[in-house]
């Protein structure tokens, strides 16, 4: 992806892929997850919709505000503040070099690693 072509879908459809290292560290915590869950939920959403309609750059913040307060006008604090991070990082893309990179490269993160060996293992060991 170079800056002069860089889409919010292309964008998002990273930061998805990235949002497997968060589940990963997510689910190793000993505290409550809800509120973690809820805020990946909503993000994952978000980042779905871009994927899947591709708004021109020009408008991206736009169209995150006003796809925001479509999904959930009843908890559009939590929604926005998932928008305000999903823009932000859409800037970080477009003007930090290792972030686009690293976006580039499918995100990789050893606590997605580690996640996906869990899961596979405990898919693996028959339930009780």
């Amino acid at each position: 992806m170079s800056h002069s072509t860089l889409r919010p879908a292309q964008v998002c459809g990273a930061l998805l892929a990235a949002l497997e290292a968060a589940e990963g560290r997510r689910r190793s915590r000993k505290r409550d997850q809800t509120p973690d869950g809820i805020g990946l939920t909503i993000k994952r959403e978000l980042l779905h919709r871009a994927v899947q309609e591709n708004p021109n750059p020009e408008a991206f913040e736009e169209w995150l505000l006003h796809t925001a307060l479509a999904c959930a006008p009843q908890s559009s604090g939590a929604v926005t503040a998932m928008a305000r991070a999903i823009y932000d990082e859409w800037k970080l893309a477009h003007s930090m070099n290792e972030f686009k990179i690293w976006l580039d490269s499918g995100a990789p993160s050893d606590d997605a690693e580690e996640g996906k060996r869990k899961r596979e293992r405990s898919e693996q060991s028959p339930n009780d």
